[in-house]
């Protein structure tokens, strides 16, 4: 049995972390529709899906950001190289629906 402080303590933490949890969400959700919107202009202008310089940049970015925040660098970057994956993806499919919509 859970000493009910301990039980009020852990649960003001999950209530933290769900929290937490629910901004992450709306944050991806906010930076998906701006990725959408890089995507279709690149789509408009024949631009590649992928941009290796920008990554590389954010990716260094992002593991100094993380290790001034005491968070592990490799998990940040492992974090944003699945986010820079979806996105790319996103960006060829969006490229392939403006080919097929000029082909019409």
């Amino acid at each position: 049995m859970i000493d009910p402080a301990i039980r009020e303590q852990l649960s003001g933490y999950r209530q933290s972390i769900d929290n937490i949890d629910a901004a992450l969400v709306h944050m991806l959700a906010e930076r998906f529709r701006c990725t959408k919107a890089v995507g279709v202009l690149k789509a408009k202008y024949n631009l590649p899906p992928a941009d290796p310089a920008r990554e590389e940049y954010q990716i260094e970015r992002l593991r100094r950001l993380a290790d001034d925040a005491h968070l592990d660098p490799d998990f940040a970057e492992k974090f944003l190289n699945f986010i820079i994956k979806e996105v790319i993806r996103h960006h060829e499919a969006i490229a392939a629906e403006h080919e097929s919509g000029q082909a019409k």
